[in-house]
């Protein structure tokens, strides 16, 4: 996802046992941000029956650094995943050959 010129957002499903069940495409934005909806990816993850879920998303500047937006929608998503049962295990930004994942940081 590094390299790709337009900010996209994947959702990773797992099941009780941290396995994928599936990948999702959950937003394709600009080059500076990607809309992602709370509801639809909380939504798809009681329709799948996930227990938990993973988000990436790249940063075509190249930077991993996490904005105030990316922050904020994911105590967002983090907030109502875990009213409903499933947990946010990670949000990792990928901008290059560089990651930052979220939970190391203290986000999560």
């Amino acid at each position: 996802m590094g390299p790709i010129d337009i900010e996209r957002v994947l959702v990773l499903y797992l099941n009780s046992s941290n396995m994928p069940i599936r990948d999702e495409l959950a937003s394709k934005g600009s080059i500076e941000q990607s809309a992602i909806d709370v509801r639809d990816v909380v939504k798809r993850a009681l329709e799948l029956g996930t227990s938990a879920i993973i988000l990436v998303h790249n940063h075509p500047s190249g930077s991993p650094e996490p904005s105030r937006q990316n922050m904020a929608i994911t105590r967002e998503i983090d907030d109502a995943a875990s009213r409903l049962g499933t947990a946010l295990h990670d949000h990792i930004a990928i901008g290059g050959s560089e990651d930052c994942s979220f939970r190391a940081i203290g986000i999560l």
